[in-house]
């Protein structure tokens, strides 16, 4: 080849490079499709049988939401106090956004001292740390703090109680609404077994955190002068026991919310209406006992591994690593064994500059045999990937093409 040929070549490749960059074709390689497969166990077990007193009940498992027993789940119930998971729902938030600290201080008020029912006699003008206002929630139901970390979030009980039923519609509780934030009966205030289980998992998984509050079984309070007794037994008294919230009125009767974890595997029971504390912790325990003896919790995709490497359009030089937004759980039936399998889809015409934690496509695990959906989750950029220079275009085109190496 003469060197005219050659500079005719050269010109022409250009082209083509200029086509790819303006344009984001890929002329110079082929995306690749994936589609790949792994085994785990995962399974459904016909609903159990139980004879309960209580008139609602939930079992769910929070890493996947999978609920394992439910019965009156929908039914319109009073909470009580077990309300409060909603509103430490939102302290959370504050603080894990950074806008509020542990270190921080809230004011009583008139109105949050005046407050019946559970509570620490917290006094008009007296300051607690957020920290110390977890615990008196958590620990003891403390309706007047409640109040008081409303009105510092909110501004008033009012307002935030009107971010309470807008997070309640945001998570699709739909058979709940709240009139205060501490659960003392009123009308309009209600919700269900089923929303209180999707709320109690919405807390634990996005805000583990607060598992050191309510786990917590005796502590205390202004120096030590006010002592803590968590009003959940389970906590001292059931193997695995972190939570998470008693409720009683005299027309709720007994409810609970409570979490447990045994090695990985957590679950979330759900008893409503109960007519006796010892029934509402012995119908808790049963449902947990089923949960643990029947299933665990295994993770078959971790967030932290690259999927692959891909090449994308207008960049010629740095492969983009693709990874999983989340973690990917499967719910196991002990001692039963299936397949699956996943299938990864990227994003069409991906193009450069991708920055790290873009979503750039999703991985769908199936059940094999039953072509059940077990969960979709996005795949994000691991790496940034910047859109190459023209000149990094014309390097790999002389050294690709022309000096062949």
């Amino acid at each position: 080849m003469n060197k005219m040929s050659k500079i005719v070549i050269a010109l022409i490749l250009i082209s083509i490079i200029n086509a790819q960059y303006i344009f984001g074709v890929s002329y110079l390689y082929e995306k690749k499709n994936s589609y790949s497969k792994l085994e785990s166990s995962i399974s459904t077990v016909a609903t159990p049988s139980f004879t309960f007193e209580s008139y609602s009940q939930v079992l769910m498992e929070p890493s996947t939401g999978k609920i394992l027993y439910a019965n009156n789940e929908k039914e319109k119930m009073l909470p009580a106090s077990v309300t409060k998971v909603m509103t430490i729902l939102l302290i959370m938030e504050q603080i894990d956004s950074g806008i509020l600290d542990y270190t921080d201080t809230v004011t009583c008020s008139k109105k949050a001292s005046e407050m019946g029912g559970s509570q620490i006699w917290f006094e008009e003008g007296e300051q607690i740390t957020i920290d110390e206002a977890l615990k008196a929630i958590c620990v003891v139901s403390a309706n007047d703090v409640c109040v008081a970390m409303s009105e510092l979030i909110g501004g008033s009980e009012e307002n935030f109680v009107m971010a309470m039923n807008a997070k309640a519609r945001e998570l699709g509780m739909e058979n709940t609404h709240f009139a205060n934030c501490h659960g003392i009966d009123e009308e309009g205030h209600y919700t269900c077994a089923l929303d209180i289980a999707i709320m109690a998992r919405e807390l634990i998984t996005k805000h583990p955190n607060i598992f050191n509050y309510t786990s917590i079984w005796m502590d205390s309070l202004r120096g030590g002068k006010s002592q803590l007794t968590n009003t959940n037994k389970l906590i001292r008294f059931y193997d695995g026991a972190t939570g998470l919230k008693t409720g009683f009125t005299s027309n709720a009767l007994y409810n609970l919310v409570a979490t447990a974890t045994r090695k990985d595997t957590t679950f979330i029971s759900v008893v409503m209406k109960a007519p006796s504390t010892d029934v509402r912790l012995a119908e808790t325990k049963t449902l947990l006992d089923y949960g643990f003896a029947s299933y665990e919790t295994k993770k078959i995709c971790s967030s932290n591994t690259i999927l692959e490497e891909i090449e994308i359009n207008k960049n010629i030089e740095t492969k983009l690593q693709s990874r999983l937004e989340k973690d990917i759980y499967s719910l196991v039936e002990k001692g039963k064994n299936i397949d699956i399998e996943q299938s990864i889809n990227y994003n069409e015409n991906l193009n450069a500059p991708i920055k790290e934690g873009d979503v750039i496509g999703n991985i769908e695990i199936k059940d094999k045999n039953t072509s059940e959906v077990i969960d979709k989750v996005n795949i994000v950029s691991n790496n940034t990937v910047e859109r190459s220079r023209i000149t990094s275009y014309i390097k790999y085109v002389f050294n690709k093409f022309l000096l062949k190496v």
